[in-house]
C-alpha cells in the first residue's frame, strides 16, 4: 500500500501586527524619564571622588547643598508659575487669569475648560505617577516619615505638568502644594545623587519644602517653619541651618525676578478696642467648624469618586465638568483665586458677573460654599493641586464676612471688615493644616506689623485647639490616615534608631552576689547612690535586678530572715 502523501508544510503564520497603545511604556514622557534616571547616575558617577572629600568637611558640604536646594527650589516655583500662566494660554488664550478674562468666556467653554484639562490630568496621573494627584504634602510627609526622604524623579516633571493643566485650566486648587511638593522631590533627587544617609536625605526634602514655600509668599521665616512644622513635624530638629539657608536663597531669587513684594495686597491692620479680642476669639472657633467642615468635604468627595464606576482618569474630568457648573454662575472659583481673596483683604465687593460687584456677608459666604465645594471636587476626582490657596480664600472671605455682621451689631468695638479677613486667613489655615506657626508666620511676615499678633495667635490657636480636638486629623494627615499610614509610629522608629544604646546606658549600676543575704543587701540598696543593684553570679554572669522597692515588704522582718532570704531570691530577671 501506498502512504497517504503529507501535506507540504506551511509557514508559520506571523502574528497580526498590533499598534501599541497611544501611552504605553515607549511613549517619549517615559524614554524621557529614562533618560534622567541615566544622567542622574551618571552625574553621581562622575562626582564620587569630590564627594567624598566634600564629606570631610560636613559643615561646608551641608552650607553648599543648602544653597543649591535654595536656588533649585526658588526657580523650581518661578518656573511651575510660568507653567501655570502657560496652560491659562493655553486654555483661555492669555496668561492673565483675571476674573474679567474669565468672566468675558462663553458659557460653554466654562465647561469644557477644566473638563479637558481634567481629562489631560488624569491621563499623566494615573499613566505616570499616581502618587502627584492632589496637594503632594502627604506623600512628602509620608516619605519623610516612613521611606527615608526618597522621591522618585519622575514627580518633578508630572507633579508640574498635572498641577498646572488643573489650575491653568479652571480647576479649583492651590499652586503651594504642588511647589513644596516639586521642591522636596528636587531635594530627594540632589540627596539621593550625592548619595547622603537617609537622615540627610530628609533635611534636604525639607530644604525643598522650605524653599517652595518661601520663594511663592516672599516669606523666609514662615517656608523654614512651615518645612519644621509640617514636613518634617518635629520642632526639635537639629538641622535647622540648612532648612533656613535653603528658605533665604530661595526668597532672594524671588525677590530678584518677581520682585519684593508680599502676595496679597494687605491692608493696614488696626484694632479699635479691646474688647475686639473677644469676636476675635469667636471667629477662631468659627474657624475651626469650618475648617472641619473643608476636611470632611474633600474626603467625602474622595470616598464618592472612589466608588464611581468609571475608568480612574476619566473621574478628574467629571470633576472638571462640576467646577465648570458652579463656575456658569460663580466664575470666583476658577484657579487659585488670589484676586478674590485681595478684594475681600480690601473690604471691596466681590464681582461675580462682568461689570458688575456685590457686597454682604450672604455674597460672602455664598462663594466660600461654592470654593469649599470646587476644590472638594477637583481634588476629590483626582485632580492635582494643593489645598492651601483654597484655605487662605475660604478664610479670607469667611473673616470679611465676620467683619461686616461684627461692624452691625458691635460698631463701637469692631474694624474694618479687612482686617478681620485677615486673620481669618490665618485661623483657616491653622485649623486645617494644624500648623499654627505656619499660619501666625505667614500673615504676620505678609503684613510686617507687630498689632496683629494678639488678636492672630488668639484665632489660630482656639482654632486649632478646636479643630484638632474634635478631629485630630489634619487635612494632610487625614489621607494618609484613611490608607492606614502612622505617621506618628514612623517617627518614632527614627527616633528610636538615632538613640545609641551607649548613649542611655547606666554603667555605674551597683553589682552584688546572687548569695549575698539580704541583712546585707539593704544596706547598700539604702546607702547607694541608686536604689537599684544588679545582681551576678559568682562568674559574673548576669542574674536579674534588685531594686529597693522589689524588697520593701520584707524589710520588717530583715533580722529574721537576713541570713535565710538572699539577692537571687529577690532578683527580677526580666529586668
Amino acid at each position: 500500500m501506498n502512504a497517504t502523501p503529507k501535506p507540504p508544510l506551511e509557514p508559520p503564520k506571523r502574528p497580526p501586527s498590533v499598534a501599541p497603545p497611544l501611552w504605553n511604556d515607549s511613549h517619549i514622557m517615559a524614554k524621557l524619564l529614562r533618560r534622567f534616571t541615566d544622567l542622574r547616575r551618571f552625574i553621581a558617577t562622575l562626582l564620587e571622588g569630590p564627594l567624598a572629600r566634600a564629606r570631610r568637611r560636613e559643615h561646608l558640604f551641608l552650607l553648599i547643598t543648602a544653597i543649591l536646594l535654595g536656588v533649585m527650589g526658588g526657580y523650581g516655583a518661578i518656573g511651575f508659575r510660568y507653567l501655570i500662566g502657560a496652560a491659562h494660554r493655553l486654555w483661555f488664550g492669555t496668561s492673565d487669569y483675571g476674573l474679567s478674562v474669565l468672566m468675558d468666556i462663553p458659557w460653554w467653554w466654562r465647561l469644557i475648560a477644566p473638563t479637558a484639562g481634567g481629562l489631560l490630568v488624569g491621563v499623566i496621573v494615573y499613566r505616570f505617577a499616581p502618587e502627584v494627584r492632589g496637594s503632594g504634602i502627604p506623600e512628602v510627609m509620608e516619605s519623610v516619615a516612613k521611606k527615608g526622604g526618597s522621591i522618585r524623579f519622575r514627580v518633578v516633571l508630572t507633579k508640574a505638568a498635572a498641577a498646572a493643566i488643573t489650575i491653568g485650566s479652571g480647576g479649583s486648587a492651590g499652586r503651594e502644594g504642588p511647589i513644596v511638593h516639586i521642591g522636596s522631590a528636587i531635594g530627594s533627587v540632589v540627596g539621593q545623587v550625592l548619595q547622603v544617609s537617609a537622615k540627610r536625605l530628609r533635611t534636604f526634602v525639607a530644604c525643598g519644602a522650605a524653599a517652595g514655600i518661601a520663594a511663592t509668599f516672599n516669606a523666609p521665616i514662615a517656608g523654614a517653619l512651615f518645612a519644621i512644622e509640617v514636613v518634617l513635624q518635629d520642632m526639635r530638629v537639629a538641622s535647622m541651618s540648612p532648612i533656613v539657608i535653603s528658605s533665604v536663597v530661595a526668597t532672594v531669587v524671588s525677590r530678584h525676578h518677581l520682585g519684593d513684594f508680599p502676595a496679597f495686597s494687605v491692608p493696614r491692620f488696626e484694632m479699635l478696642s479691646p474688647k475686639e479680642l473677644i469676636l476675635y476669639g469667636v471667629m477662631g472657633l468659627i474657624a475651626g467648624v469650618i475648617a472641619l467642615l473643608f476636611i470632611k468635604s474633600l474626603y467625602f468627595s474622595t470616598s464618592q469618586f472612589e466608588k464611581l464606576r468609571l475608568r480612574p482618569w476619566l473621574k478628574p474630568a467629571v470633576g472638571g465638568l462640576c467646577v465648570g457648573v458652579i463656575a456658569l454662575a460663580l466664575p470666583n472659583v476658577f484657579g487659585v483665586g488670589y484676586e478674590t481673596i485681595n478684594a475681600a483683604l480690601r473690604g471691596e465687593p466681590i464681582e461675580l458677573h462682568l461689570g458688575q460687584s456685590f457686597s454682604g456677608a450672604h455674597i460672602l459666604i455664598l462663594v466660600l460654599g461654592a470654593k469649599l465645594l470646587a476644590t472638594s471636587l477637583t481634588l476629590g476626582s483626582g485632580g492635582s493641586g494643593g489645598v492651601f490657596a483654597p484655605s487662605l480664600f475660604i478664610g479670607a472671605t469667611m473673616g470679611a464676612a465676620f467683619g461686616e455682621l461684627a461692624q452691625n451689631f458691635f460698631p463701637d468695638w469692631a474694624a474694618k471688615s479687612s482686617a478681620y479677613a485677615l486673620v481669618g486667613m490665618g485661623a483657616l489655615v491653622s485649623a486645617s493644616t494644624h500648623a499654627p506657626i505656619t499660619a501666625i508666620l505667614i500673615i504676620f511676615e505678609l503684613t510686617n506689623d507687630y498689632r496683629i499678633i494678639p488678636p492672630l495667635m488668639l484665632a489660630c490657636v482656639i482654632a486649632v485647639l478646636f479643630s484638632s480636638y474634635v478631629h485630630k486629623e489634619s487635612i494632610y494627615t487625614e489621607k494618609l490616615t484613611r490608607r492606614g499610614i502612622n505617621l506618628s509610629a514612623g517617627r518614632d522608629v527614627n527616633l528610636l534608631r538615632s538613640i545609641k544604646v551607649a548613649n542611655v546606658m547606666d554603667e555605674q549600676l551597683q553589682q552584688v552576689l546572687a548569695s549575698q543575704p539580704l541583712a546585707d543587701l539593704v544596706p547598700i540598696l539604702l546607702n547607694g547612690d541608686k536604689p537599684t543593684a544588679v545582681v551576678v553570679d559568682p562568674d559574673n554572669r548576669y542574674v536579674g535586678t534588685v531594686d529597693l522597692i522589689d524588697v520593701r515588704e520584707v524589710l520588717p522582718q530583715t533580722e529574721e530572715l537576713g541570713s535565710i532570704v538572699v539577692s537571687a531570691d529577690v532578683a527580677d530577671p526580666t529586668t
